[in-house]
């Protein structure tokens, strides 16, 4: 498999190079779709300026990343391009060894369950086979770094692509079971966005998992191994803070980062929700709606990990999935992680549902983000309502497209436990209805 991985890697950053010298960069560069106020890269650029002017990037209101960020673009600001396609190449390859590992322990649990006859005979078509399981961790790779939106992000220089490589090496450090590395990488990942906090909750159970440590709250060794796992996440994030504020020598980043994304005050267009919904609110009723929209993030964290405890792979996914979904300042590169993980779940497509409509309004949404912009910046013969109208269909089709794979996998797991086929009390065929 790695000749395969290594020529992916060729094409990809091939088409990146070609990208970056075409008349299109700087285009893609001013999407709003591609980038955001938290991660242009014109922003940072000004940042690095008043920088060597020996001003604080923060005390204007134009950057908004972390330190870290933009003391790593001090020294390598004259290589950005090549920072940046870095940074997907990192990101396929981790996700590659990720999945690759995660598929051995899938196939050595089916073994282990077909061994002592757990399943009903009915369900065996639904087995996965390590033929079918060969080559999703390069499918995985390939719906990373060829995916139109990864490309775009990479292209306009976004730093979501840098944050995706810190969530992918999240996720391998995870699933390879070293708990310091993890708790480092989502240390990381919570410091430049906050969100992957939510991360924290399956990061533990698939941790637990692993070493066959119960979730129960009476057991002393789950309480042991949780408090030590949270003691190397907070104590990596205090020492990034504390190394943010020594680099800096103030407190300024905290309000221009962290404030910024959950305060909202910038409503420049993008593809998520909050942008025109807060452009027409009174502002006695700011506050209120901005603690119902931003909880959204982190509200579903709870049931879904009492839902999902014993697959916290998937329940990464989810989380991945909403927080791309619900975030202040979402762009196309939130997407493409989350959507590269749908290869994982092949063996799910028979009980997707909505899948063809879906990806034709997911489709159709894309191309429809430059046209009404166009209408309404440039020709003047459309309006916002516009705009937000196929922001509004753009974020209902992902959470279509997420709870779909969230039905499927509940249907499957179901079957795998009661049989395939069904049957009532007096023979007849039962239906299945999850609630």
């Amino acid at each position: 498999m790695a000749a395969p991985l290594t020529l992916l890697l060729i094409v990809a950053v091939t088409i990146r190079a070609a990208l970056f010298r075409s008349s299109l960069a700087d285009l893609i560069s001013e999407r709003v779709e591609v980038v955001s106020p938290l991660n242009a890269w014109k922003r940072v650029v000004e940042g690095l300026a008043l920088l060597d002017l020996e001003i604080s990037p923060y005390s204007g209101d134009v950057f908004h990343e972390t330190p870290l960020v933009i003391y790593l673009f001090h020294f390598l600001v004259d290589y950005a391009e090549v920072t940046f396609m870095l940074a997907d190449c990192l990101t396929a390859v981790a996700l590659y060894l990720a999945v690759k590992d995660y598929n051995k322990q899938v196939f050595r649990k089916q073994r282990y369950a077909l061994e002592a006859d757990r399943y009903p005979m009915d369900c065996l078509e639904l087995i996965r086979s390590p033929k079918e399981m060969y080559y999703i961790p390069l499918k995985v790779a390939m719906f990373y770094l060829l995916n139109p939106f990864t490309i775009l992000s990479c292209v306009a220089k976004c730093t979501c692509g840098l944050n995706n490589a810190v969530i992918a090496l999240f996720i391998l450090s995870t699933i390879k079971g070293s708990a310091l590395l993890s708790a480092i990488f989502l240390a990381l990942a919570t410091y430049q966005s906050i969100y992957p906090l939510t991360l924290c909750v399956p990061a533990l159970l698939y941790l637990l998992q692993r070493l066959y440590i119960p979730v129960n709250v009476q057991r002393s060794s789950f309480w042991l191994y949780t408090l030590q796992y949270l003691f190397m996440f907070l104590g990596s994030l205090f020492i990034l803070v504390g190394l943010s504020f020594f680099l800096l020598g103030s407190w300024d980043f905290l309000p221009a980062v962290y404030g910024f994304i959950l305060s909202v005050p910038d409503l420049t267009p993008n593809i998520g929700l909050f942008w025109y919904f807060f452009a027409e609110m009174f502002d006695h009723f700011r506050l209120f709606f901005l603690c119902v929209f931003q909880i959204n993030v982190f509200f579903y964290t709870l049931p879904l990990s009492i839902k999902l405890k014993e697959h916290p792979v998937f329940l990464i996914f989810m989380q991945i999935a909403l927080i791309a979904i619900f975030k202040s300042y979402p762009t196309v590169g939130d997407l493409s992680l989350y959507l590269a993980f749908l290869p994982v779940w092949n063996h799910l497509y028979r009980f997707l549902r909505n899948i063809f409509l879906v990806s034709c309004v997911l489709l159709a949404c894309s191309a429809l983000f430059p046209v009404l912009w166009h209408l309404w910046i440039y020709a003047g013969s459309a309006n916002s309502n516009f705009y937000y109208a196929i922001t509004l269909l753009f974020s209902v089709a992902q959470i279509l497209l997420v709870s779909d794979y969230f039905y499927a996998f509940l249907r499957r797991e179901h079957h795998l436990i009661n049989g395939l086929y069904l049957k009532k009390k007096d023979g007849s065929e039962a239906t299945l209805v999850l609630k």
